[in-house]
Parts: structure tokens; sequence; C-alpha cells
């Protein structure tokens, strides 16, 4: 890994993308990085954006990542993809989670959900890791750990050892659903076809 590097995670509120940046910020404080994250809200409690940034590195000034400066994007929705596709930067990787979440404008009629958008993201972007998130969670035992998926699949282009994502599990996990989240981190990190470069 990189000695700075720019995380943004985006999604919906309720898909759990706050959660996946602490336990994330957790694992890097852990390793001895400087890390700044900040959060910003959308109607987040009506189904609006939800978007987490995190910067870590030796020294990190401010917690803002600009517009073809991501690292990585963990899209927790496709349209959320979509939106924010122009912060990666060139060579970045975009984690996307296949599900779609209608936003309330789609809903009554005042704008259309894209289609292809997955398709439309590969002729923009390079590298791209395609996962059904909601479905592994829901082998893991609850589709609400799709959350925890995705940070398994972020884990594998990360090059923190297994046993600090466990911890940071455990430190943010509440303990009755800890080992479900650690299996749905497992099929995350497992997952196949992705291969960290």
């Amino acid at each position: 890994m990189a000695n700075n590097m720019n995380i943004l995670l985006v999604g919906v509120g309720g898909q759990g993308t706050i959660l996946a940046s602490k336990i994330l910020t957790y694992a890097a404080l852990s390793q001895g990085y400087a890390v700044k994250m900040s959060e910003i809200h959308g109607m987040a409690q009506r189904g609006g954006s939800v978007v987490t940034q995190v910067r870590l590195g030796e020294h990190i000034d401010s917690p803002v990542i600009d517009e073809g400066e991501a690292d990585m994007i963990v899209a927790f929705e496709q349209l959320e993809a979509y939106r924010w596709a122009h912060y990666l930067k060139g060579g970045g990787v975009l984690i996307v989670n296949t599900q779609k979440i209608v936003p309330l404008p789609v809903l009554i009629g005042l704008a259309v959900y894209p289609d292809n958008i997955i398709h439309r993201l590969r002729e923009k972007v390079s590298r791209v890791v395609e996962v059904d998130g909601l479905r592994l969670a829901a082998e893991a035992g609850n589709a609400r750990a799709t959350n925890v998926v995705l940070v398994g699949i972020l884990a594998r282009f990360m090059d923190f050892p297994q046993e600090v994502w466990q911890e940071a599990l455990k430190a943010r996990i509440p303990e009755k659903l800890l080992e479900l989240n650690k299996k749905a981190f497992t099929l995350g990190y497992d997952y196949p076809g992705v291969v960290a470069i």
C-alpha cells in the first residue's frame, strides 16, 4: 500500500456506510497510520446519500478528498457508484455492490434510474470489482451485513494482517452480531476474482 491512501465510501442511509468507515479507521489507526475521516449525510434517514471520506498515511492535514484523488471507492449501491466515480484517480479501484436502491425522485416520477450503470462504469474505470454483497451477507446470516462484506473486499487491497481486521470488527460490532459479521467479512475477503495488484 502507498504511504498515503484516500478511500471514499458511498451509499444510502441505512446501509452501514459509517460503520464500515469506522472499521477501516480502527484498522488503520492500529497499524500506526494517521487517519482523518469526514462524513456527509444527505437526508440519510430518508434514503439519501451517505458519503464518508477516509484518508490515511504518515501525516494527514485534511479529511477532504478532492475529485480525481480517491485511490479507492467502495460503493454500497450502483447509483452512488455512478454519482461519485469522478472522484477516483486514474488506476484507482471501484468496488461496487450490485444492489439498487431507488431514490425518492425516481419513486415519485421526477427522475429515471439510469440503465446499465455497471457497464457504463466499466467504460470509464479500468478497475471495477462488481459484487452481489447482499447475497453474500444473506449467506452469512443477515442481509444487513452487506457493509462488512464490502469491507472484506476492501481489505484485499490493503496490506493489514488479517488479525487487524478481526480486532477492528471486535471493537466496532456488538458481541451478539460478531460471529455473523466475521463470516460476512470472510465471504468478502475470499470473493473469487478479486485481484489485489
